[in-house]
């Protein structure tokens, strides 16, 4: 009888391990063959992403400079003249080729104000890069250098893309060359700032895969080893969470920036914001839609037009603008000189007017970099093109209007748009009170500065560092 029940228990066991090992197989076979598709995309691709290495001159004077400027201070010191010379500034981002003829998909960013632009592909050659058309409001450039047959990466299309999807990062983070990361699209739409302006730092893609200073510039890939993005900024203090710009705003864009170096907008001229119910029952609206104009930048097309703070634009040309994204597109569909019936709620009567839309100027005046220590930022005082530009709501401090790659605003996720209320805890309400902020810090010293961005306020811990000799 044990015999018998040892020989069952041998059968089912035998049995039991065909059914392990067959469901083995099964899930074996259940893996896709493509396992290495990363490593495949990657070493397909690799080959046109590139380093882009900048080089910028600034301008270094003597702590004792100011004081020349003044008669009594100069008699005591006659013949004596402060010293000034020039220094390099160091950038490094990165890009990648679209076009087999030398032309290079890159952030508007990385390459600013650079005198010189160095471009590395992976296998060692280096070439001399030319900046042939930027945009600081979309954040991309296009890099130009004289080579023909290079590797391209396909531009696919970022509206298809789809939430939760594998994609993969390839770029030059610390100068670490060709570092490859892997996570998912997180995000899509991510909204950043607003305005009609073309401001155009709303509709981010947003990934958990790693993304850090030199990265950007660099392609964000889907797994057809398509560029759906060019990464960009990262939130700061957190982790996994990183933004690229949608590879479909840079397709919109090429042709001007190749051809007109530029990108030519209309522009409408008002600074609007989203209605909430309680802000449509007291304007005497049923629903919540439409653009709410908070602003009107003086001599505007809108202020010629007759629009007022506080009309509600619910048309243009016939087209719905229940928000502020959809009002933005309606206008960036246009070109300045069209002549467009913009229909507004006013004192609850539904009226039409006509307005001549302008071209959107990008005159800005900067403060230079200072000379004493390096934050990687420069900033501008809010004018009314800078109130357009990034949709600004505030009416006092300074907007950071430049940011050099891999300096510490850049570790530090700041952008251009950002506006600065505080250095260490001091109020800054102008362009005077940031150099007399920042003329009392000391190169290592921490600075903390207090930051708007879309509304919200933060402070943020930057280390000074001294400029690059």
């Amino acid at each position: 009888m044990w015999i018998k029940k040892t020989k069952l228990l041998s059968f089912w066991t035998v049995i039991l391990l065909v059914s392990l090992v067959g469901g083995v197989a099964s899930a074996v076979s259940a893996i896709p063959e493509t396992t290495n598709i990363v490593a495949d995309i990657v070493e397909k691709v690799s080959p046109a992403v590139v380093n882009i290495d900048t080089l910028k001159m600034a301008t270094y004077r003597s702590p004792l400079a100011p004081f020349f400027s003044d008669p009594f201070f100069r008699r005591f010191f006659e013949g004596i003249v402060p010293e000034e010379r020039q220094v390099p500034i160091k950038g490094l981002g990165t890009g990648f080729v679209f076009r087999s003829d030398g032309y290079i998909l890159t952030n508007e960013h990385v390459v600013s104000g650079a005198d010189e632009i160095k471009v590395t592909f992976l296998d060692g050659r280096e070439f001399e890069g030319k900046v042939i058309g930027s945009d600081t409001l979309t954040d991309i450039a296009v890099v130009k250098i004289e080579a023909q047959g290079l590797p391209t990466i396909s531009l696919g299309d970022s509206d298809a893309a789809r939430v939760g999807e594998w994609i993969i990062a390839i770029g030059n983070p610390y100068g670490l060359s060709h570092t490859v990361t892997v996570g998912v699209l997180s995000a899509k739409g991510r909204p950043i700032a607003a305005g009609d302006s073309g401001q155009e730092y709303e509709n981010f893609l947003q990934t958990d895969a790693a993304i850090n200073p030199g990265n950007s510039g660099g392609p964000l890939l889907n797994l057809e080893g398509e560029a759906i993005g060019i990464n960009t900024a990262i939130l700061p203090y957190a982790q996994g969470i990183g933004f690229a710009i949608p590879i479909n705003m840079a397709k919109s864009i090429l042709d001007q920036l190749i051809t007109e170096g530029r990108v030519i907008r209309a522009w409408l001229g008002v600074v609007i914001q989203n209605l909430t119910p309680e802000m449509a029952e007291k304007f005497g609206l049923k629903e919540a839609e439409g653009a709410l104009v908070a602003d009107i930048s003086p001599d505007s097309p809108a202020e010629k037009a007759g629009i007022k703070r506080g009309d509600v634009i619910l048309k243009v040309d016939g087209v719905e603008t229940p928000d502020i994204k959809t009002l933005q597109q309606t206008i960036r569909s246009h070109r300045p000189g069209d002549v467009v019936d913009v229909e507004i709620w006013r004192d609850g009567k539904v009226i039409t007017l006509k307005v001549t839309l302008a071209e959107l100027e990008e005159s800005i005046s900067v403060l230079p970099v200072t000379e004493k220590i390096d934050l990687g930022l420069e900033v501008g005082e809010i004018t009314p093109d800078l109130v357009d530009r990034y949709a600004l709501r505030e009416k006092s401090g300074v907007v950071i209007v430049g940011i050099k790659a891999g300096g510490p605003a850049d570790d530090a996720g700041l952008r251009p748009g950002d506006v600065i209320l505080e250095v260490n805890r001091e109020e800054i309400k102008n362009l005077k009170d940031w150099e007399a902020a920042i003329s009392e810090i000391e190169p290592g010293e921490t600075v903390l500065l207090l930051i708007s961005r879309a509304g919200q306020t933060y402070f943020v811990p930057l280390k000074a560092e001294e400029p690059q000799s």
